[in-house]
Parts: C-alpha cells; structure tokens; sequence
C-alpha cells in the first residue's frame, strides 16, 4: 500500500458524498487509502479492492508468525531436522 499523502488522502464527508466516482477512481489509480472525516475526525478508510487484500493477506501471514513463536516458547516445537523429514515424508520424498 502506498504512503498516505495527508494534503490528499484526507477528505471530508460532504466532499465524498457529491464526488464519490472521483474518489474511488483516484483510490484506485493511486492504490493510497482514502480517510473520511465527520465533523473533523477520521471516520472511515477507503482502500482499493486489490490494496486490502494484499493486507488481509500480511495480517493472515504474522498471525501464523505469531502463532508459531508462541509454539516454540511454551515448548511445541520441533526440531529443523525432524520438521523437514516430516514435510518430505509427506510429500513421497
């Protein structure tokens, strides 16, 4: 995801209600979140479809990161030698 660019990327409500086409297209062309203020405070974020899923994607990857440190720090680990002959035992190697 590209660097927000706060003259830019910050917009309030009654503007995105009359220029909705314009803002999704430049969320879309520039691939930086679009934040919508109410009253002066940030009350949603805009992101381009592609752009969140490639987040969902890095949030899915460092829980698995984070789950597998917890693993190893109470214990349930194992060994690189014996993790890699499991792996290979499984895929007929």
């Amino acid at each position: 995801m590209q660097r927000l660019k706060l003259d830019q990327d910050i917009r309030p409500m009654s503007e995105f209600r009359t220029g909705i086409a314009s803002f999704l297209k430049q969320v879309h062309d520039t691939k930086r979140p679009l934040i919508i203020t109410q009253r002066g405070k940030g009350v949603a974020v805009l992101l381009d479809v592609g752009e969140y899923e490639a987040m969902q994607e890095k949030i899915e990857l460092l829980e698995d990161v984070q789950t597998s440190i917890s693993q190893i720090e109470s214990g349930a680990g194992i060994e690189h030698n014996k993790a890699k002959a499991a792996v290979l035992k499984r895929v007929g190697r």
